[in-house]
């Protein structure tokens, strides 16, 4: 029970966390005022998981599993998957985007607004912001973030510098989840802009590369990669041994952020096909009604010229 209560810690990221929370609920309560009771539902709805995304993060980063990931490279794996997938996919599913931007006052909020989307000096801005919110860069971002801070010399360096290990790494983490299921996942007002087959694919090579990532420290070598695993006092476990299971909890633990968004994509494409296909058979049909009235309407007139 002692390494579920136990070795809670303090990490700088709450105060953000927290701060967070704060204006969300007061961007919620200030879009309350001129929205429907329907509207309002559904904003708390979102933000529940908005708030649980947060609770994840929190999970990874304060709870024992951050302490014990210093001594269990297995530990690790699991923070790095709350990190860069479950929490970014509930935090994308909460979209706080719009009740965040209502915190500001409203003059401060045109003010910010005017600046952004109109204003020629914020014209890079705007460009970088487009870059970073393209489909291309969110996959392969997120996909080499992900191999990069596994490298065995880049994972040690962010094991043993802190501000590297909570700044870099664990931020790196987050913003590159919510980069790559913002493509995946609607997150109010912002919808993702390629279409199921592209989405299913981005699902299948982050799956794989996760894949042969997980493969490759588990059972295609021979030998422990991480030095900072090599001598932790008081664990017994063999650090080869650690590095299997934390191996293979990422190919494990993989499929169970991919089968489920797959499933969605699939179901989407489905959707969208019946609706094209529905679409098509209307089409097909008017046509066919529209030819078969051009030839009565011809013999009508036909008929009256012979008359």
């Amino acid at each position: 029970m002692s390494y579920l209560t136990g070795h809670w810690s303090f990490d700088p990221v709450a105060v953000v966390m927290v701060f967070t929370v704060v204006a969300h609920e007061i961007g919620l309560r200030r879009l309350a005022r001129r929205s429907r009771a329907s509207s309002q539902r559904s904003r708390r709805l979102r933000s529940l998981s908005f708030y649980a995304g947060l609770v994840t993060l929190a999970l990874a980063i304060m709870s024992p599993l951050d302490y014990w990931s210093d001594e269990y490279f297995f530990v690790h794996m699991i923070d790095h998957l709350l990190l860069a997938f479950f929490a970014p996919i509930l935090i994308v599913l909460g979209a706080p985007w719009i009740p965040l931007m209502f915190f500001l006052p409203v003059n401060a909020r045109r003010s910010v607004g005017k600046f952004f989307y109109l204003s020629t000096g914020a014209a890079g801005l705007r460009a970088l912001g487009r870059f970073l919110r393209s489909p291309g860069f969110a996959l392969v971002f997120f996909n080499f973030v992900m191999v990069f801070w596994h490298v065995p010399s880049v994972f040690d360096v962010g094991e043993s510098n802190q501000a590297v290990h909570i700044w870099l790494m664990h931020t790196s983490f987050l913003v590159a989840g919510v980069l790559l299921f913002l493509q995946i996942l609607p997150s109010h007002p912002m919808k993702p802009t390629k279409g199921p087959v592209w989405q299913g694919g981005a699902i299948l090579v982050t799956n794989a590369i996760m894949t042969v990532l997980a493969m490759s420290m588990s059972i295609m070598t021979s030998s422990s990669w991480y030095r900072v695993y090599d001598h932790v006092a008081g664990v017994k476990m063999s650090p080869f041994i650690d590095q299997q299971i934390g191996g293979a909890i990422l190919w494990v633990c993989g499929d169970f952020w991919a089968l489920p968004l797959l499933g969605v994509v699939i179901r989407r494409a489905m959707k969208r096909e019946r609706t094209s296909g529905n679409l098509a058979d209307r089409l097909f049909k008017s046509h066919e009604e529209q030819l078969e009235i051009v030839p009565l309407q011809r013999t009508r007139r036909g008929s009256r010229l012979i008359k």
